[in-house]
């Protein structure tokens, strides 16, 4: 997807705690109907970008495509309200393009950069959130995640399954 960097366009599926699959979202999609077909309603997939539970259609996207049609594709464009000092309406009116050409771009260049260690923080708290709250030390290994106590929290995860500690690290940026 234009726009959008690797990490931001995959997600990652558990079933219980093993990980079934993780790459991007279209490929997870067709993996998990193919190979998992009886167990989609327990299967929980997250975005590896957030953390955050993640939808997937769960449907041959081939036959819900529409007829190809004539004209310009439908961008999906939303129009919303920006509240901006006059001085940068100014500096936006003056951008190649005008105020929204200049918008996108700035907006695509802020996604593309790599994920600051907040971000990879609360990916990795909502994660823990979703597919850890019954385990033993997660309120002390979130203390610990916070604090940046990171033997701390490496040994309060140390007995958990391997694919939940891994898919923490690969969250946290170590893999």
């Amino acid at each position: 997807m234009p726009g959008m960097t690797e990490y931001d366009a995959t997600v990652t599926a558990f079933l219980g705690d093993a990980q079934l699959a993780s790459g991007r979202r279209e490929t997870v999609t067709r993996t998990l109907e193919d190979r998992y077909p009886a167990d989609l309603g327990a299967i929980l997939v997250f975005d590896d970008a957030t953390g955050r539970l993640a939808d997937l259609d769960y449907w041959d996207a081939a036959k819900a495509m529409p007829a190809p049609s004539a004209g310009r594709p439908r961008l999906g464009v939303k129009a919303r309200e920006v509240t901006l000092l006059p001085r940068h309406w100014d500096w936006l009116a003056a951008q190649p393009g005008g105020a929204s050409a200049a918008l996108r771009r700035l907006v695509e260049a802020a996604s593309k950069e790599a994920p600051d260690t907040k971000q990879r923080r609360d990916a990795a708290y909502n994660f823990m959130s979703h597919a850890c709250g019954d385990r033993p030390g997660y309120e002390e290994a979130l203390r610990a995640l916070y604090r940046d106590d990171d033997v701390g929290f490496a040994g309060l995860i140390a007995d958990w399954p391997a694919d939940i500690k891994q898919h923490i690290a690969r969250l946290l940026g170590g893999g």
